[in-house]
């Protein structure tokens, strides 16, 4: 509900390999901080796009994160010779690319590319937690959990939500949701 969409893009060596690197949704913010620096030393290039909540807000969630993907190829300041996409290709792409669904756990590069734009994110989102108090972004990340919700109810959006989330545009609209009981937090 609240921040950039991060997307990453890292170009290995072919024979490169590095212990642990898998789905970052699979290991723990520690396991995958301490990738961070041995995925980024081990990668002949990586780079990152950044698609801002305006961005998102005008565009929708899916072209925002086409456009931080694209920007993260753009960002490695080489050309790839082929681009592994995971879940759906990335529409107009200069490179030739091959889509992967459920790369992140199939292939090493997804991976480390997982691990980089989650970690970058982050550590954004712990940023914006100093300059946005009280909304918890530093523990849930933006994304939609209880205490997110709670604090969106209290304190109204702050310039980092995502206004054109349902949630969000209606903390806006009619000043605050009454009630987010009905909502499903397990899922």
């Amino acid at each position: 509900m609240a921040g950039p969409v991060v997307a990453a893009a890292v170009i290995f060596a072919p024979e490169k390999f590095i212990r642990g690197v898998h789905d970052s949704k699979q290991l723990t913010a520690e396991q995958r901080e301490e990738l961070f620096g041995p995925i980024q030393q081990g990668a002949l290039a990586v780079g990152i796009g950044v698609a801002e909540v305006s961005e998102i807000d005008k565009l929708n969630i899916f072209w925002a994160t086409m456009c931080a993907c694209e920007r993260a190829i753009e960002a490695l300041g080489r050309a790839p010779g082929h681009v592994l996409v995971d879940g759906r290709k990335i529409p107009g792409l200069k490179h030739e690319q091959t889509r992967i669904v459920g790369g992140d756990r199939k292939s090493f590069c997804i991976a480390a590319a997982s691990i980089i734009a989650k970690v970058t994110r982050d550590r954004m989102m712990v940023d914006f937690d100093v300059r946005y108090p009280g909304y918890g972004f530093a523990q849930h990340k933006g994304y939609c959990t209880r205490d997110h919700f709670d604090a969106l109810k209290k304190l109204g959006p702050s310039p980092i939500h995502r206004r054109s989330f349902a949630p969000v545009a209606a903390s806006a609209q009619f000043g605050l949701f009454e009630d987010f009981d009905d909502l499903d937090f397990d899922s």
